[in-house]
């Protein structure tokens, strides 16, 4: 074949990329690999390993080390006994071993992207153009945070030793994403890599102990999903970080209730590819071609479901199945393909099962014309189109190179598809109207909108998802948040003084049962039950609501047709913060009187915790305009927007203490940052929640923005933590109603926030106000936007 006929077929070569050192590095591990604790590489206890395979082969790379309970507790001793030494050098000094890892990481970038691609099987140019220089980039990001730590986070400390365990989709980065963070901030870390890709792991751990890095501050178990369990399972881990699938993360959820472990999962996606009429739309096909075939579709926000306007979706099909057409497969160590192989032989089988009950249920499969390699774990693009939303493939996580098209007409239809989904962790809109694009983001369910780009990521921009995909953030300001504790929780808020009265209050001189306060109005208990209220000395105050099941289906229904006031103005909201603040203060007399009822405590303790509650209130309206997102600057020709967005709904349990304020701190902050709420008050004190009812009809607070159920705590809370549409708990009373409200909220993966039990100084500002109430009355959505032709 000569010059001429080259340029004229322009047929595919190989460009294979060489692997000896990555051979020469495994074969000095020809006899396994242990386990690395305290620094030291260290066997299992069992003696047992298993074979890591070379998906696009299939043959037996490595014998790697299968760790077990007894493992993964020498690890945790081991983390935390470098856990105050490592605190102790400060944030200058770990800042530096973090800059130590970034270079290592880059020094030895082209053997840890060879390592990725024979463990993992994506293709080359992924690893080395993507994976590897992002994963150095974390550890530079993060040791800038470790530097500012002492003025950027001063009202925190590090929780302490962190569990992490990461996916075998993206091996090194995730291991960057978790532990760049967790060690900046002053933890320690136990990490467990997949089964099926333990290798970048261990050559990171054996060339970070070159670095000087101290032991015990990273420790590596690698081992089978048991392995992880016991981790989870570990009664001295502070926190659990994990990424992986929905299935396992219920099961972390339900593990860590009641534990007071914090945690944070990054779970499965299904993620909408939205493109306008108006879109370029041969941009678009080649962003397609990055959200769904990178990595052989095997990304948690890979954009698998492609949402396409009516009027172009021929024509963009078309486009798409000519591009589908010179899409190359192949070896992952040729620099000049496309896909590379599946991760495993069960992994292909779960995507070859779910393609072929897509089939059944009516959806038209399009695929190359081109056959896959014969040999290893290979599948190629495909396509399904006529889909309908019910549809197996259209609903869930393939984890394949598999995509579903939908059409829509209206942007409220386009909005209404790609919502139409249990997860929410990724989309992209494609528009050349930018503010078409912009109206349609917010919209979005989701933690992470790309306009008119996909698969953009970077360590100074939180990445994280809603509902089903999980909650927390990682990367960026958001992100090392969630590796900090506040100081302010530390102490334990002193009991107040209880005075027996002298009298008992007199009786009213109307009868009047406080009832609930639901949708704006005051409704009696769907049992017809009621509770009496009585003080510590036994004396009969009043009688409250009894609420029960059917009063907390009402309330949350009331609270969802108030979505009103998370799209109304923050400078509204702020407004009627005052307003609340304003009414209680024309009241104060009669609240100061109700506590010292109720509580039995003086009349200056009830004095200064009515003037603390209006006090509180005016806070939160001064915050509710002020509490705003961010603006990150990746290093790309764009910048991503931070976008503080409501929960939505928020189910809130107080405990008894202060029991005007404990109420007031939790609500203001919850409807400041625009969600609407369900609230258990005080059980034994409740007329102090019951009262505010006036205040708040009187404040010009909308219908359902507010509803409160008294009754049996343990029993409202339950309902509520289970309720599917509350979107997030919060739980500041018993530790017994703590972890039930962790453990009900497995069913839909709702964020909570719970004291454990602990008693919070609602007095001091530090402890019951502020940015700690703040974050979690909001989700970062992280909208990046792309500029420049």
């Amino acid at each position: 074949m000569n010059i001429a006929e080259i340029f004229d077929k322009m047929d595919y070569g190989p460009a294979p990329e060489a692997d000896a050192e990555a051979q020469t590095w495994l074969k000095r591990h020809e006899g396994g690999f242990p386990l690395f604790i305290g620094g030291e590489w260290q066997a299992a206890q069992s003696g047992e390993s298993f074979e890591t395979i070379d998906p696009a082969t299939g043959k037996v790379l490595a014998r790697v080390a299968h760790g077990g309970a007894a493992d993964v507790d020498r690890a945790v001793k081991a983390a935390r006994q470098a856990l105050g030494p490592w605190q102790e050098i400060g944030g200058a000094g770990r800042a530096r071993h973090l800059y130590a890892l970034a270079r290592m990481v880059q020094r030895h970038s082209r053997l840890f992207a060879v390592v990725e691609s024979l463990d993992n099987g994506k293709p080359i140019r992924e690893t080395r153009d993507i994976d590897i220089p992002l994963a150095a980039r974390h550890f530079y990001h993060h040791a800038g945070w470790a530097r500012l730590q002492e003025t950027e986070f001063a009202a925190y400390d590090p929780i302490g030793v962190v569990g992490q365990i990461v996916p075998w989709n993206f091996p090194l980065l995730m291991l960057a994403w978790k532990i760049a963070p967790a060690i900046a901030l002053g933890n320690t870390v136990v990490l467990k890599p997949a089964e099926y890709t333990p290798l970048t792991a261990l050559l990171f751990a054996e060339l970070s102990r070159q670095t000087g890095l101290p032991p015990g501050v990273v420790n590596i178990v690698t081992g089978p999903g048991e392995t992880g369990a016991a981790l989870v399972a570990h009664s001295d881990v502070d926190k659990i970080a994990f990424t992986g699938s929905t299935e396992v993360g219920r099961f972390i959820r339900d593990k860590t209730a009641g534990t007071g472990k914090a945690l944070t999962l990054e779970l499965g996606g299904k993620s909408a590819f939205i493109v306008f009429d108006d879109a370029d739309l041969d941009g678009a096909v080649e962003g397609v071609v990055d959200a769904i075939w990178f990595n052989q579709g095997q990304v948690c926000c890979a954009g698998s479901r492609l949402i396409v306007q009516e009027s172009i979706a021929a024509q963009f099909i078309a486009k798409l199945k000519r591009r589908m057409e010179t899409l190359r497969i192949g070896s992952p160590l040729d620099k000049a393909v496309d896909m590379g192989a599946i991760v495993s032989p069960q992994q292909l089988a779960r995507i070859e099962a779910l393609v072929a009950k897509g089939r059944e249920e009516g959806g038209e499969l399009w695929q190359p014309s081109w056959a896959v390699p014969k040999q290893g774990c290979f599948y190629p693009p495909s396509l399904f189109t006529n889909v309908q939303p019910s549809s197996i493939v259209a609903r869930e996580e393939i984890f394949g190179p598999v995509l579903v098209t939908h059409t829509f007409r209206t942007p409220d239809e386009a909005v209404q598809l790609a919502n139409n989904s249990r997860y929410g962790l990724a989309a992209s809109v494609w528009s050349e109207t930018i503010g078409l694009a912009l109206d349609v983001a917010p919209q979005l369910k989701c933690g992470v909108v790309w306009v008119n780009s996909t698969n953009l990521f970077d360590a100074s921009v939180g990445f994280g998802g809603y509902r089903e995909s999980g909650f927390g953030r990682e990367g960026g300001r958001e992100g090392a948040f969630e590796y900090l504790k506040p100081k302010a929780w530390k102490k334990q808020a002193i009991p107040r003084k209880v005075k027996p009265p002298k009298r008992p209050p007199a009786p009213p001189e109307v009868d009047r049962t406080a009832k609930l306060y639901i949708g704006g109005k005051q409704a009696r208990p769907d049992g017809g039950y009621s509770l009496e209220v009585r003080n510590p000395a036994g004396h009969l105050i009043g009688e409250t609501g009894d609420g029960n099941r059917k009063d907390i289906r009402d309330a949350v229904e009331a609270a969802r047709k108030a979505e009103g006031w998370s799209a109304a103005s923050q400078h509204t909201r702020a407004q009627i913060l005052y307003y609340v603040a304003e009414n209680l203060s024309v009241r104060r007399d009669e609240f100061m009187q109700r506590i010292v009822d109720q509580c039995s405590v003086s009349r200056g303790d009830a004095k200064r915790e009515v003037e603390t509650a209006i006090d509180r209130l005016f806070a939160y309206g001064a915050w509710a305009d002020k509490f705003e997102g961010r603006i990150h600057a990746p290093p790309i020709r764009g910048l991503a927007l931070a976008v503080h967005e409501p929960m939505g709904v928020i189910g809130i349990v107080c405990a008894d203490d202060y029991p005007l304020l404990g109420f007031v701190s939790t609500m203001a902050p919850a409807i400041a940052m625009g969600n609407r709420i369900v609230v258990v008050p005080s059980e034994t004190s409740p007329l102090s929640a019951t009262d505010f009812y006036q205040v708040l009809e009187t404040s010009d607070v909308p219908a359902g923005v507010v509803n409160i159920v008294s009754g049996r705590r343990a029993a409202l809370a339950k309902t509520l933590a289970g309720h599917a549409d509350v979107d997030a708990m919060w739980h500041f009373a018993d530790r017994e109603g703590c972890e039930i409200t962790e453990r009900e909220s497995v069913s839909n993966l709702k964020r909570t926030f719970v004291g454990h039990g602990r008693a919070i100084d609602w007095l001091d500002p530090a402890a019951g106000e502020g940015e700690i109430f703040l974050r979690q009355a909001v989700q970062v959505k992280n909208i990046w936007i792309p500029y420049g032709e």
